[in-house]
């Protein structure tokens, strides 16, 4: 906007339109100029010269240009701005007719101690701008007129036109990101690989435009990115090479402003949401002053107020209707003023007030627009009471007829007037409203925008329960048998030790037929299992390996004394996972339930002794409302339930529900995943059996003790994954 306003004001200047005692602007044919004590350039001759479809605008300067001037395009009217500082103006005039190709006119016009010079143009050209010792060159190309110039606005200081070629090789773009800032902008931040690259931002419409010039774009990064799920004013993004230059387009929607800066060799651009006001002059986004006007310096002695309204009127895009009754004049000084508080300074002088309309603005003594308002509300309020009534239908589409009518209906609404009124036809799901004709129009406007239809939501969750078990067995058994008593005196005798073999044929010299289930006795001594169905199984030479066990026994030759010798190593691991993935599809701010599982039966006695059935839910269920918030992220109301009935653990025939559940409220932007609870569980135990006192022997204890530990893990994990879904049913 500020460069469509500061080229009307040169137009405005250029065309002689000076009001006395108005120092803005002065011009000059004096070549030696002094501004404060500093000596000007002088801009000595403008030339314009055609060559096929290009067209060449020379400025040569009394002194030689230490970097190309700024410059800028506007769309409309189209032209192209550029601005020598610390240069005077030394053509004689301000405006100089041209009319060759599609150049019309060029203004030449002193600002203090800088000169613009203004191309005045029939549609927007590409240009190419050089600089030759004291000669400023100016291509003017019809051939890339949609492109809108790509140099424009450049700054003087990023400006490498003049450097040799080998000095801008190996300029790229190393990267492009884009990001949500913490107030909602978007923030495309840009890698460059020198921080000397020129840059240059400008609006195209409804689009910013950034050019880096003489940079390359690698083939990864020349692509469109739609970014719109990040809920910022920008849609999409778009990076391509165009020749020399490295174009990034960024498209914004709604109301935006946009800040860019450079530090060392990172360029970030971001856009801001600008919530608009419609009782402001100038729309503003939050945190900024309170005027946010282009600035603008007044200097006028005893001028008519009605003229300067008209200057304020030609710098900015506003229509000023002035009443009548707005007379006198104004002596007013203003250095670096935003334009709407110098307005309101000019207003609050003579006692004005002004009605704002769209891009009208209308400007009268308070009094007047007040008596003014008063009546139009009062003829208001008579029409309304003599317009004669009418009734229309209203078909619904996506509400119920009765939620529309409630809504119409509802204390304080002011959609209908005193005599209006509303009919239900629920079959139809239809509404009729009687009233006057401009209360018809605002109920066919609230309709239209309230009517409409809700967007889905598919959600997602993922319950995951992993397990995982850890055994381990270790021990030694240690057994002494003699099958022949000994003598105690007085016939008393004695006998020890065990067997694990069922049958012992002395006279043959083996050990056969063993039973892992048998016990008795055989000469005196005790003969019974050494273990469970896995207790080692032994054969002729007394030696096996089975279940983790390993046994060992020793006899004489007479198998008269034996010595038996167990080990037992044994370890279990074990894992297990289990997903269950619940989903279901809603729509925006409805409840939505999904269950799968049993109702599990059971008696229930009454004081009378009557019994009946009742059911307890086992289920797995997902039940959640969504919200899709205005930036486009979802805000769940969410309770995941994941139950299991213990049918070997009944308590008087009702079996326990075992029950993992997560109720919360959690805001996740679309598409993302989210965990929004977990439970973890350890078990850990570690028992010893041994003999008392041997086992607590060192090293020979391992030979009478047993130890077995044991371990187990759980973990439970619940994740949600909103989505919204597009009219075409395919996920954003």
């Amino acid at each position: 906007m500020s460069n469509r306003i500061s080229t009307l004001l040169l137009a405005v200047a250029a065309a002689g339109l000076f009001m006395p005692g108005m120092s803005a602007w002065a011009q000059t044919n004096d070549p030696a100029q002094t501004v404060a004590g500093v000596n000007l350039n002088n801009i000595r001759s403008l030339d314009v010269a055609e060559d096929g479809n290009t067209l060449y605008v020379r400025l040569i300067t009394q002194t030689p240009l230490a970097a190309l001037p700024a410059s800028f395009t506007v769309a409309n009217p189209p032209s192209i701005a550029f601005d020598f500082p610390a240069t005077a103006n030394g053509l004689g005039q301000g405006v100089q007719s041209i009319e060759r190709g599609d150049l019309r006119s060029a203004n030449i016009v002193q600002v203090g101690d800088r000169t613009r010079v203004v191309l005045n143009l029939a549609r927007l050209l590409a240009y190419d701008t050089r600089v030759d010792g004291n000669t400023v060159t100016v291509a003017l190309s019809a051939s890339g007129a949609t492109t809108a110039a790509s140099g424009a606005a450049r700054l003087p200081a990023l400006s490498r036109a003049t450097e040799p070629a080998t000095a801008r090789t190996g300029r790229s773009v190393s990267d492009i990101n884009f990001r949500r800032g913490t107030g909602g902008e978007g923030r495309i931040v840009v890698q460059l690989s020198n921080a000397d690259i020129g840059v240059d931002v400008q609006q195209q419409g409804g689009k910013l435009v950034v050019s880096f010039l003489k940079t390359a774009l690698p083939d990864n990064l020349r692509r469109r990115s739609d970014v719109t799920d990040f809920g910022t004013p920008v849609t999409f993004l778009q990076a391509e090479q165009q020749g020399e230059n490295v174009r990034l387009t960024v498209a914004p929607n709604g109301l935006w402003e946009h800040n860019a800066y450079q530090s060392d060799d990172q360029f970030v651009l971001e856009v801001k949401r600008v919530v608009e006001d419609p009782n402001k002059l100038v729309q503003k986004g939050s945190g900024r002053a309170r005027y946010a006007g282009d600035k603008l310096s007044l200097n006028f002695q005893n001028v008519d107020v009605r003229s300067v309204l008209q200057v304020i009127a030609d710098f900015t895009d506003f229509n000023i209707v002035t009443s009548d009754s707005v007379q006198g004049n104004l002596t007013l000084r203003l250095k670096d003023v935003p334009w709407d508080q110098a307005l309101d300074i000019i207003l609050q002088a003579k006692g004005l007030d002004m009605r704002k309309n769209g891009n009208v603005i209308w400007i009268a003594p308070g009094e007047e627009l007040a008596v003014r308002e008063k009546m139009i509300n009062e003829a208001r309020a008579q029409v309304e009471e003599l317009e004669p009534l009418q009734t229309e239908s209203f078909q619904v589409n996506y509400h119920r007829a009765t939620e529309i009518t409630n809504f119409l209906q509802a204390k304080g609404q002011t959609v209908l007037s005193k005599r209006g009124s509303v009919v239900v036809d629920d079959r139809s799901n239809k509404v009729f409203v009687t009233d006057v004709g401009s209360r018809l129009t605002d109920v066919r406007r609230v309709i239209t925008e309230i009517d409409i239809a809700p967007r889905q939501v598919l959600i997602e969750a993922r319950i995951v329960e992993a397990n995982k078990n850890f055994a381990r067995d270790l021990g030694v058994k240690l057994g002494y048998g003699d099958s022949k008593l000994k003598n105690l005196g007085n016939g008393a005798q004695i006998g020890f030790g065990h067997t694990n073999f069922a049958n012992i044929d002395q006279s043959a010299g083996t050990i056969t037929e063993y039973s892992p289930g048998s016990s008795g006795t055989y000469n005196g001594i005790s003969v019974f299992p050494a273990g469970a169905a896995g207790a080692p199984a032994w054969s002729g030479n007394g030696l096996e390996n089975m279940f983790g066990q390993l046994g060992l026994t020793l006899v004489n030759k007479n198998l008269t004394r034996f010595l038996n010798i167990e080990l037992q190593a044994q370890e279990t691991d074990g894992k297990a996972r289990i997903v269950s993935s619940p989903r279901v599809l809603t729509a925006n701010n409805v409840e939505a339930l999904i269950e799968q599982g049993k109702d599990i039966p059971y008696q229930e006695s009454s004081s009378s002794g009557a019994t009946t059935v009742s059911f307890k839910k086992a289920v797995l269920s997902l039940r959640v409302k969504p919200q899709i918030t205005p930036d486009g992220r979802l805000q769940l109301t969410i309770q995941v339930n994941k139950d299991n009935a213990l049918m070997n653990e009944k308590v008087n025939g009702v079996p326990p529900v075992e029950t993992k559940s997560v109720k919360s409220d959690v805001l996740i932007d679309n598409g993302g995943t989210v965990v929004i609870g977990g439970v973890y569980l350890e078990d850990e135990h570690s028992q010893v059996d041994k003999v008392p006192l041997l086992g607590d022997i060192p090293v020979l204890g391992h030979l009478f003790r047993t130890t077995t530990k044991a371990k187990s893990e759980s973990e439970l994990l619940i994740f949600v994954t909103p989505r919204i879904v597009d009219e075409s049913l395919t996920l954003r």
